[in-house]
């Protein structure tokens, strides 16, 4: 039987055998990985009561498991009880690694964390010409291959590592199965094909064949919250993501919602205001159009410059600006209202460029949703923000690569849904 690690009073059905032995050997292995990984410390013994699966299944397993680099053993616990005593078991984090990327508005970042999604190296790339996405995506994809040989070399801090699967977070509406980013409408791209672009930049070097995996920085953001936290971060989870725009990751009984093209989450696009101020979108009163930190800047074309000006103004006090980033803040607390009635989140996380404004605009989103909360009489979910600042979408990517690798069954649908759309 396999189990959902975030959910341990759940007993989900058996899965039936198809006759494919390695990839059931797979969800098993994995199945593994992801219970270590919500519960460290647990022994063999107890990994089989878990799973349902036998003791020399799991003994065999795990074996593999650590021989790869996936699993470690700790000091032996004893249990007071006659014969072997337990011996816990964690995931290694000094043999394998992950790289993320995000390929943000004004640069990228390019990041290795190892498998508890501790970051091991990071870098920050300028763009030649942020309006160009052939340059941008060359860049970020040059950065992570250098990334990689930084990994290898014998004089890494800890070691070699053997990097596992890759990961690129995008800012816009993507498309998972095709690999292209739909719109990106604060970088002006659109219809670019992301994933043909990277894999032939990756031709001929060290990352050539990996597990590639993309998606929505909101999305993969989120997937940093809930598998690298290290706590019992909640399922539901939401992660909003305020930058430019406003966009969302939704994290409901241990899966990541996309949607049916890949563009759940695009929670800028909802309606907060009746005939409210035009949207990129063509619509009015969008959250974007509201909150986005696009909004707040006025007339001032979004770059990183723009962006420290008005982070200037607004802790000097300035008037007009102080006036704006509160009412973005009352538009945000309408927001998480609406996405707390929507799916009932343990916890919201809050993260993006806009975190740097403060209590001036979560504060009076704060206030606003304790006011829903207590006309209705009810306890609003867990506000909280990200615990990886400015590298939440790079750790993410990293996620998102664990996240697919340790879930078989997910990357079958995705293929299938992959050839269908091809």
């Amino acid at each position: 039987m396999l189990h959902n690690p975030h959910n341990a009073t759940d007993h989900p059905p058996a899965m039936p055998v198809t006759g494919d032995q390695q990839l059931l050997k797979q969800l098993n292995r994995m199945a593994l990985v992801r219970q270590v990984s919500a519960q460290p410390g647990l022994s063999r013994a107890a990994l089989a009561d878990v799973l349902g699966l036998t003791k020399s299944t799991v003994s065999q397993l795990v074996r593999e498991l650590m021989d790869e680099g996936w699993l470690t053993e700790s000091a032996l616990l004893v249990t007071g009880e006659v014969g072997r005593r337990a011996t816990p078991l964690h995931l290694d984090p000094g043999r394998l690694a992950l790289i993320g990327a995000e390929v943000g508005v004004d640069e990228a970042r390019v990041l290795a964390t190892n498998l508890l999604g501790e970051v091991l190296d990071s870098r920050i790339i300028d763009y030649d010409d942020a309006h160009d996405p052939a340059s941008c995506i060359r860049l970020t994809a040059q950065a992570m291959v250098r990334q990689a040989r930084r990994l290898a070399r014998a004089s890494f801090p800890g070691g070699a590592r053997r990097v596992l699967g890759l990961g690129i977070g995008l800012h816009g509406a993507f498309d998972e199965h095709t690999g292209v980013l739909r719109h990106a409408p604060h970088q002006g791209w659109r219809n670019v094909d992301v994933r043909a672009q990277v894999e032939h930049h990756f031709t001929g070097t060290v990352l050539q064949g990996l597990p590639l995996y993309m998606q929505n920085e909101a999305n993969v953001a989120a997937l940093a919250e809930f598998e690298f936290a290290g706590e019992a971060v909640g399922d539901p989870l939401i992660y909003l993501s305020i930058s430019y725009g406003v966009g969302a990751g939704i994290i409901v009984s241990d899966r990541l919602l996309t949607g049916v093209n890949g563009f759940g989450g695009e929670v800028g696009h909802a309606i907060l205001q009746a005939d409210g101020p035009r949207c990129s979108c063509g619509r009015r009163g969008c959250a974007d159009a509201l909150i986005g930190l696009a909004t707040l800047l006025g007339d001032e074309a979004p770059s990183y410059a723009a962006l420290e000006r008005l982070y200037k103004r607004a802790a000097d006090g300035a008037p007009s600006t102080c006036a704006a980033v509160a009412a973005a803040g009352r538009q945000l607390g309408i927001l998480l209202n609406n996405l707390w009635a929507g799916f009932d989140p343990m916890a919201i996380v809050i993260g993006g460029p806009a975190l740097r404004l403060g209590d001036a605009l979560i504060g009076p989103a704060r206030a606003t949703l304790a006011g829903y909360a207590d006309a209705a009489m009810l306890t609003p979910p867990e506000l909280r923000t990200s615990h990886f600042g400015a590298d939440a979408v790079a750790v993410g990517a990293a996620a998102l690569a664990r996240y697919r690798l340790t879930r078989p069954l997910d990357l079958q649908t995705m293929e299938r849904r992959a050839v269908r759309a091809a």
